[in-house]
Parts: C-alpha cells; sequence; structure tokens
C-alpha cells in the first residue's frame, strides 16, 4: 500500500485497484494519443469508439456471454433501474415477482408497487433480513413478468449463493455490490444490472447486461430516455455518456481479466471473507456477525460489539490504523468491512489483527 493511502473499506465509493488508478492517472492529459484528456474528448471520437467496444467486450468475456447479450452504459445509478424495469416489462395483468432480501430489494419493489405492478414473491424482512430467501420460500406467480433479485445485500452482508429456479419466468437482478466477484452462470439472467460504484469503477455510470431480445421490447408510450430501446440502437450514446467512469469500468474489467479472471477474483474474495467471519466467529461473542452463516456475503463483512461506546470507539481507533469505512449503515449501526475485488488480502490482515487487539483491550 502507498504510505498516503488507507485500506478503504467504505461500501460505495469503494476502493479501486492501485494499478488501474496509476494507469489512469499516467494518461490522463492525453487519452490514446488523442492530445485530450478523457475528460475532454468527443464520445463520437474514433479513440473514445475503440475504448468503449473493448469494455463492453472484456465485460462478456468475463461473463462468458454471446452475442444474444447486449452491454449498455446508463446513468442514474440502481435507484433509477428500480423504476425503468417495471416501466418497460411489467403491466397490471403481467406484473414483476419481487425477493425481499435487504434494503435496495425493497426500495426496487416499492418503485413497481407505486405503478401497481409488482408483488412479493418472498421476504426476509420480519426477521431482520439475516438471511437470503431460499428456492422453498418463493411463491412466483406463473404469469410474471420477471422475477427481481438483489444479488448481494450491502446493508445487511447478505449474498445469494444459489440461483433461483423460477420455471420459466424470467430472472433479474441488481448485482451493483458483487458484480465480476466470482463465476456464475450468468446466461441464467435475463436482465443484470449494477451501479459500479461498488465493485467495477467510479459512481456515475450504472451497467446493465441483458438480453437483447429484452432490451428491444420498451413500451412505444414511454419518454425516450426510459426506454432500454434507446440505448441498445444507439450503442449508448443517444445522449453524451460518462465517458471518465465508462473508461474507468473498461480499466477494471481489463484488470479482472489480467489476474485471472473471476475464477481468481473468487479464491480471493472467499479467503478474505474467511479470515473475517473467522475471527468473528473465535470472537466469544465480543464480535456479532448480522447474516446467517449461509448467506454470509463474501463483499459485506456485517457485525456488532457489545456497545455502541465500543463500537464508535473501533470505528477512530481504526482510522488511526489506516483503516477507513468500516462505520455500518446509518439505518443498521454496527460495523461493516467492505472486501470488494480490489481490497487486497494485505488490507483485510491488517483489519483481522486490528479486531483481535481491539477485543483482548476491550473484552
Amino acid at each position: 500500500m502507498e504510505a498516503d493511502r488507507i485500506y478503504n473499506f467504505n461500501p460505495g465509493p469503494a476502493t479501486l485497484p492501485l494499478p488501474v488508478l496509476k494507469e489512469a492517472q499516467a494518461e490522463f492529459l492525453n487519452f490514446r494519443g488523442s492530445g485530450e484528456s478523457i475528460l475532454e474528448i468527443s464520445h463520437r471520437a474514433k479513440e473514445y469508439a475503440a475504448m468503449q467496444d473493448e469494455a463492453k467486450a472484456d465485460i462478456k468475456t468475463l461473463m462468458g456471454l454471446g452475442d444474444d447479450y447486449e452491454v449498455l452504459f446508463m446513468t442514474g445509478g440502481a435507484s433509477t433501474q428500480f423504476a425503468l424495469l417495471p416501466l418497460n416489462f411489467a403491466t397490471k395483468e403481467k406484473k414483476g415477482a419481487y425477493v425481499l432480501s435487504g434494503s435496495f430489494a425493497e426500495k426496487a419493489f416499492k418503485e413497481a408497487d407505486h405503478l401497481g405492478v409488482g408483488v412479493v414473491a418472498a421476504s426476509s424482512k420480519d426477521g431482520g433480513y439475516k438471511h437470503i430467501p431460499q428456492q422453498d420460500e418463493l411463491q412466483i406467480p406463473k404469469d410474471a413478468a420477471y422475477v427481481h433479485l438483489c444479488y448481494n445485500n450491502t446493508i445487511y452482508g447478505t449474498e445469494y449463493h444459489y440461483i433461483p429456479e423460477t420455471n420459466g419466468v424470467p430472472l433479474f437482478a441488481d448485482m451493483s455490490s458483487d458484480m465480476l466477484s466470482r463465476p456464475l452462470d450468468f446466461k441464467s439472467f435475463d436482465f443484470i444490472y449494477a451501479g459500479v460504484q461498488k465493485n467495477l469503477g467510479p459512481a456515475g455510470v450504472t451497467l446493465v447486461v441483458a438480453k437483447k431480445s429484452f432490451l428491444e421490447k420498451s413500451p412505444e408510450a414511454l419518454p425516450t430516455m426510459f426506454k432500454y430501446e434507446t440505448f441498445l440502437k444507439k450503442d449508448s450514446l443517444y445522449n453524451t455518456p460518462p465517458a471518465f467512469n465508462i473508461y474507468m469500468v473498461g480499466k477494471v474489467a481489463h484488470w479482472i481479466l489480467t489476474e485471472g479472471g473471476l475464477p481468481e477474483m473468487a479464491k480471493r474474495n472467499k479467503k478474505k471473507a474467511d479470515l473475517l467471519y473467522g475471527v468473528i466467529d473465535a470472537s466469544d461473542g465480543f464480535y456479532r456477525g448480522h447474516a446467517e452463516p449461509a448467506s454470509r456475503s463474501f463483499m459485506n463483512v456485517t457485525f456488532r460489539l457489545p456497545s455502541e461506546e465500543l463500537e464508535k470507539k473501533f470505528v477512530g481507533e481504526a482510522l488511526a490504523e489506516g483503516l477507513g469505512g468500516v462505520k455500518g449503515h446509518r439505518s443498521v449501526g454496527g460495523m461493516r468491512a467492505s472486501i470488494y475485488n480490489a481490497m487486497t488480502y494485505e488490507g483485510v490482515e491488517k483489519l483481522a489483527n486490528f479486531m483481535q487487539k481491539f477485543q483482548k483491550a476491550n473484552a
């Protein structure tokens, strides 16, 4: 780690690979020999077009997807997608079916419910969102327009470790906080979206990876910028895109490829998560994990301490040790360590050692 940088455990905007940051820094003033910064270059320039095409190709390679899928770069974060999905795909006759596993899954459902086109297929809210609803808990209407999942729950520290069987109903997923963190059968999903600021880049661009057949189905009555069809036909260039953000997503995707792809990311992420959960489980209750073990996230490790006073002390002392962003979400409190692809094992090891030291001094 660089001497003037901390280990950044923030959930998003989150840590980015240091080699990517240095590469972007080195070419910041002259993008691909254009004599312009990526912040200045036209999105119609050949240099920009080549970069965007490469980013899309690398993402599809990582996901093992073919020409029947398309990659879109959009804006507005996952929160805008919450509304666009029911607007484009659901009706009062064929509603979207939502599995509620956390705050963002709830927010997605509320947009569909507001439009009168959403139903709840399952929920773990009554249990405090400590587990991911399993297959036998799902009640999916046969005529549903789609099944919607939030694949990793950043606030509660839970994550899907299976792909639900939907009996032919299209499967949609918000993968904002675990996108490209492990191999999955991505062909099982019809529509995937992700705010990239957690695991893939800076805030400001939303990645959509979906079957072209779905992207072509936008209702004619929708405003132009609300139609996925618009972004498909115009190659995400109908209006000026967030060029720098897309450029960074492309660099992160290429970094994942050169580091060994999704199998290597999964290996690293499991090793990091096992280390932190091991400290929690061995703490004799001093650290209390929020998520049930079978639903634990490899991206966001959430836990509480014996008191809020100790939690405040933990945050302050952690930062003094160069460990930033460990405070939990304001709605649930406690601690949260986000250990995305770019977080090094060295950083997680330092946090684990600090946790053991803190427990010894405060138990």
